[in-house]
């Protein structure tokens, strides 16, 4: 049988949906993907993640990484929600007291909350911590660590995200983590004799 011909206006709406069909394919793949966080919980066994995170010294600020510290010795990450609330200030002079027996254990303890060093310094000062502090001012440690709130006490409108849930990590010279406690309750303290077995054991 012969062709069919195609009207004029066939044609135009042809020519039409082959161009659409175009523009939202390539619409699908140039125009940004939005970023996606997968919060991952850190356990026992995995590698522990790098972090570059700041501290006060007597010099001014100073950077220090993970990798820093476990050369050292082995490490008790603390992460506490933030400066001058009264359960962290409890956490961290119960710990200033009993840095003898972490020490006698060849550990170090250092503390980690969202406030800028200078805040942490001041703090320090007042109620005598003597812990390293580090500043994680950007989130980025708590969320690598998966102890990031998404909304902290929305309850007492303290609706920022990514202050860090009070939290405990112990990581070996090798890098790798021995202990992992997140509490998702503010006023929850970490299993500090758990703790302390962890590192009799290493």
């Amino acid at each position: 049988s012969p062709p069919v011909a195609l009207s004029s206006h066939h044609c135009q709406l042809a020519m039409v949906t082959i161009i659409y069909s175009i523009l939202i394919r390539y619409s699908f793949n140039t125009f940004p993907k939005p970023n996606i966080h997968i919060i991952m919980n850190i356990q026992v066994g995995d590698k522990a993640p790098e972090f570059n995170l700041v501290t006060l010294t007597e010099e001014g600020p100073q950077t220090v990484q993970l990798a820093d510290l476990t050369a050292k010795s082995t490490t008790v990450l603390l992460f506490v929600p933030m400066a001058f609330t009264g359960v962290c200030t409890e956490e961290f002079c119960s710990i200033t007291s009993e840095l003898s027996v972490y020490n006698d254990l060849n550990a170090q303890v250092v503390g980690i909350s969202g406030d800028n060093p200078f805040a942490q310094q001041a703090w320090a000062d007042k109620e005598g911590i003597g812990i390293t502090l580090l500043s994680d001012y950007e989130h980025a440690a708590a969320e690598a660590y998966g102890v990031a709130y998404e909304s902290f006490l929305p309850e007492k409108n303290l609706i920022m995200g990514g202050v860090p849930k009070r939290s405990a990590f112990v990581v070996d010279q090798n890098g790798v983590v021995r202990y992992a406690e997140v509490n998702d309750s503010p006023g929850d303290l970490p299993d500090f004799e758990a703790i302390q077995a962890c590192l009799k054991s290493l």
